[in-house]
C-alpha cells in the first residue's frame, strides 16, 4: 500500500533518493558512513528529519560521542568548496533537528555529543575526503 502524497512521512523512515543529485548525495553519504564505521563508530541513524531540517548521519563513536554528521560534495572548488556550504543557517537547521532527534530519543540524550561535517572534493573515485570534528556546536 502507498502512501498518498499529500500524507508526511514518518520522520524515522528515510527519504527516497529520487533525482540525480539526490544519487549523487547518496554516493556521498555513502562514502562518508564508511570513513565513520572505518573508525569504529556505529550508525544509529541515516537521514533523520523533521519539519526543523535533516541530519545525514548520526553515530556512536568507540568513545560513546553521539556524532551528527553533515555531508557535503562539491566538485569544484568555487566559491569556498563543500565546507563553506554549510553556513550559519544550515547549522542552525542542524542544531534544532538534533533537538528534535534528543527528544525522540531520550537514551542519548545524557551522551556527549558533537556536530561533524565530512566533505567530498572532485569526482569518485578520486574525490577528497575531509573530516572536520567539532565543526561547530557542540553541546
Amino acid at each position: 500500500m502507498t502512501t498518498p502524497p499529500h500524507v508526511p512521512r514518518p520522520a524515522t523512515q528515510p527519504l527516497r533518493a529520487g533525482s540525480p543529485s539526490q544519487h549523487r548525495g547518496r554516493r556521498a553519504e555513502d562514502a562518508a558512513l564508511a570513513l565513520l564505521l572505518r573508525a569504529g563508530h556505529r550508525l544509529i541513524s541515516r537521514n533523520f528529519h523533521c519539519r526543523l531540517g535533516e541530519i545525514d548521519l548520526i553515530t556512536l563513536s568507540r568513545r560513546g560521542v553521539l556524532v551528527f554528521t553533515e555531508v557535503r560534495w562539491r566538485t569544484r572548488d568555487d566559491y569556498g568548496g563543500a565546507a563553506a556550504s554549510v553556513g550559519p543557517a544550515k547549522i542552525r537547521r542542524l542544531l534544532a533537528t538534533a533537538e528534535v532527534f534528543l527528544c525522540r530519543q531520550p537514551v542519548n540524550r545524557s551522551r556527549p555529543a558533537r556536530f561533524d561535517v565530512i566533505t567530498f572534493s572532485g569526482r569518485p573515485p578520486d574525490w577528497r575526503p575531509d573530516w572536520i570534528k567539532g565543526a561547530f556546536g557542540t553541546r
